[in-house]
């Protein structure tokens, strides 16, 4: 079966899988693969190490002077891993602080701007799969295909959880359903390009589903598309 170039957009909620799918969509569709969250990710460890979070203040200012001075970028020969002005964060970018703020980073307008910006020109490249919040609303809604993935808050919560141990992070099963409560009213409430399922995405609700089940569905959908686009 010969591959079109398709762009693929992957939006839903925290700890549901996204990155896993869309990571495994890229190998065995040959796809490029860009982590969206990733991104606001750097910007918010980039503002933690510049102490521009304190506590629950946020310096907004500060944020917007140095905006420029964030540069962002993609190692694709590897497994798509993030370059913070240079440097790899991918493993500092899944830390607990990063991912208590970046919900809060992410809804402020300039940042939102800069990165989608970058990602609207990823996508001009085609055949480009992209998780997030927004991609299939804003970033590119014209994607051949929209899935939106979910499941329920307590499985995704014990996923992430599990996680984290495994990568001998040190926090509680409750912490880590409390993130995810505030970033998914964080990531519904906010004013600028909430998050919302776009009208024409297929909805994935992996609760019940294993990865092979999920990935059985949702390859079964590409290939679809693909047979499709080639007919």
């Amino acid at each position: 079966m010969k591959n079109s170039l398709l762009n693929i957009a992957i939006d839903g909620h925290s700890s549901c899988g996204k990155s896993s799918i869309a990571k495994d969509i890229s190998k065995k569709f040959k796809m490029k693969y860009v982590d969206s969250g990733a991104m606001y990710r750097a910007v918010t460890l980039f503002c933690l190490q510049n102490n521009f979070i304190n506590g629950e203040l946020i310096d907004h200012q500060k944020i917007l002077k140095n905006l420029h001075s964030i540069n962002i970028s993609f190692n694709y020969e590897t497994k798509s891993e993030i370059l913070l002005n240079g440097s790899n964060v991918e493993n500092l970018i899944r830390d607990n602080d990063v991912s208590n703020y970046v919900s809060k980073i992410s809804q402020i307008d300039q940042v939102r701007s800069k990165l989608i910006s970058f990602q609207k020109e990823i996508c001009l490249q085609k055949n480009v799969v992209m998780d997030g919040r927004d991609i299939g609303t804003k970033v590119m809604p014209n994607a051949d295909i929209k899935l939106f993935i979910t499941a329920d808050i307590d499985v995704r919560a014990n996923r992430r959880f599990q996680e984290l141990l495994l990568d001998g992070k040190k926090v509680t099963y409750d912490e880590v359903h409390k993130n995810l409560s505030v970033r998914d009213f964080d990531d519904t409430t906010r004013e600028i390009n909430p998050l919302i399922k776009a009208k024409n995405a297929i909805v994935i609700d992996n609760t019940s589903l294993n990865f092979v089940e999920q990935n059985n569905i949702i390859f079964n959908i590409i290939k679809q598309k693909i047979n499709e686009s080639n007919n």
